[in-house]
């Protein structure tokens, strides 16, 4: 069974939409509408095997030199294959591609960052995101994700 990742095309939005809306129902990620999808399908990044869509992440950047891995999820029944593993090592490598030293991540999955080279570190080393993205969230005063951050330089 061999993981492929790509860039996520707009044929994918359907099935992103799917995968990211069973976590948002789970109260685990923030939900993305399909619009909002269509708009940003340019920062995802899609798993297949045997060409079938089974996870996603995407990567947002927040300042010159920091981006975020978000919507990360791999469907159910394919969990603990290394799809994770594989999005996130594709989203360091664009990333690195791009020449962004840094990549961090909100998370609940704390321990599948940590094996993926990431430290915990205080969120609110990161006012960019704050100020994109939390203020917005219904978390904001009372987030428990944790930061984690991956130098690549």
């Amino acid at each position: 069974m061999a993981v492929t990742c790509r860039k996520a095309t707009d044929q994918d939005i359907d099935t992103l939409h799917d995968i990211i809306q069973g976590y948002a129902e789970q109260g685990i990620m923030l939900p993305r509408s399909k619009e909002t999808l269509a708009q940003q399908i340019d920062t995802f990044v899609v798993a297949l095997i045997d060409e079938e869509l089974v996870g996603c992440g995407s990567l947002t950047r927040l300042g010159k030199d920091l981006v975020e891995i978000r919507s990360l999820g791999v469907t159910n029944g394919h969990k603990g294959q290394g799809i994770g593993n594989a999005l996130v090592d594709f989203l360091v490598e664009e990333a690195k591609r791009q020449e962004i030293p840094k990549v961090m991540a909100l998370t609940y999955a704390v321990n599948f960052f940590e094996r993926n080279g990431f430290t915990v570190v205080p969120k609110e080393i990161f006012p960019e995101k704050v100020w994109r993205d939390c203020i917005h969230c219904k978390k904001q005063h009372c987030c428990d994700e944790i930061a984690v951050l991956k130098r690549l330089d």
